[in-house]
């Protein structure tokens, strides 16, 4: 029997806000020194409160008394939020996925800090200024209802096939960042730019349209009102348990090999944040060898920390998974300098 993680949020595009949260970033009074927010793309919490995030805040406060605010949306929307929050700053702490890590970074919105256990964490998973650190690795995929399609398509041309007309959607580039994500394997599995959107073009025809969200398009999947659509391994992974029609697969150019990239959520304390001393708690927290052992076990990732290798039976589910799959590593520096031209040109493509 294959063994699963538990099941995810699935509310990318809308805002959750727990409440308490202070309206005024800055203010120390007695019960607020005990909180600490957290501004995160969505995956990482259980929709049934049984997700990583539940496990690990539970056992912080536990520990330390400090309460964590949280506040979920889309990787994009995440940094948006708290670029307009910066002369207020609401925020301690943002979890997001490449390349918007990199983009909070270039906006001046993380302060440096090298969270305890970091050593352990790959030279492509954190900042070289010291400005973030993945704590739960995780790679691009795609998803396909193995009930209505029982072999996985192998390849991108594939999906331009007549049958899936209206069955096929993805989440927005330069919005969602498993969207942004189909960009960024496009252009690598086709060779640039131009080749990238001239498909994306094409498979238009099939395309439902965009979506804030990618974790709403697994149900879409598991009901079979899409045959395909994207998402990422960690996320596609834990919706299983409850979506027993997802299959996770990885698309190919022509007939080479699927790739995949690794799309980690990376953590950075945020600049002036009101409650930075309890940022730095939390992020050395995440990173710590307990918390880093359940991130398959509960929230079907992989661990950020080199030094951590669960034998759980997520984890050698994971591992299989990825047998066989070109791992590339994108120029995330280009991507962050490019990002607005390549969502354009998508936008141009598409007609979107």
């Amino acid at each position: 029997m294959r063994m699963y993680a538990k099941p995810i949020a699935a509310v990318t595009g809308s805002l959750v806000l727990a409440a308490g949260l202070t309206a005024c970033g800055g203010s120390s009074g007695a019960s607020e020194e005990k909180t600490v927010t957290v501004y995160s793309a969505d995956g990482l919490k259980g929709e049934a409160g049984d997700g990583w995030y539940d496990k690990v805040f539970a056992d912080f406060e536990k520990r330390t008394g400090i309460k964590v605010e949280y506040v979920e949306g889309g990787s994009g929307e995440m940094v948006q939020r708290a670029l307009r929050e910066k002369s207020n700053t609401q925020a301690d702490v943002i979890v997001t996925l490449p390349p918007f890590i990199q983009q909070a970074g270039s906006k001046g919105l993380l302060q440096k800090y090298t969270p305890q256990g970091a050593d352990q964490v790959g030279g492509g998973d954190k900042a070289s200024d010291g400005t973030w650190t993945s704590v739960v690795n995780n790679y691009f995929g795609f998803v396909h209802n193995e009930k209505e399609l029982p072999a996985a398509p192998k390849s991108w041309e594939e999906l331009l096939d007549a049958k899936f007309e209206n069955r096929i959607q993805y989440s927005t580039p330069g919005v969602a960042g498993d969207g942004t994500a189909v960009l960024i394997k496009a252009m690598h599995d086709f060779g640039g730019r131009e080749p990238a959107m001239e498909y994306l073009k094409k498979l238009q025809a099939n395309n439902v349209g965009p979506s804030s969200s990618t974790s709403k398009l697994a149900p879409k999947v598991d009901k079979g009102e899409l045959l395909v659509a994207n998402g990422d391994v960690q996320m596609n992974f834990a919706q299983s348990k409850s979506m027993p029609n997802l299959g996770i697969w990885f698309p190919a150019k022509g007939a080479g090999r699927p790739t995949t990239f690794a799309l980690p959520y990376a953590a950075g304390l945020v600049n002036k944040a009101p409650h930075a001393e309890n940022g730095r708690k939390l992020l050395d927290f995440m990173l710590s060898e307990g918390a880093q052992r359940e991130v398959s076990a509960i929230g079907g990732g992989f661990p950020a920390r080199k030094d951590v290798r669960p034998t759980d039976a997520n984890a050698i589910e994971l591992a299989k998974l990825l047998q066989g799959v070109e791992v590339f590593e994108p120029d995330w520096a280009d991507i962050d300098k490019n990002l607005t031209a390549y969502v354009d040109a998508w936008k141009s493509a598409t007609g979107s």
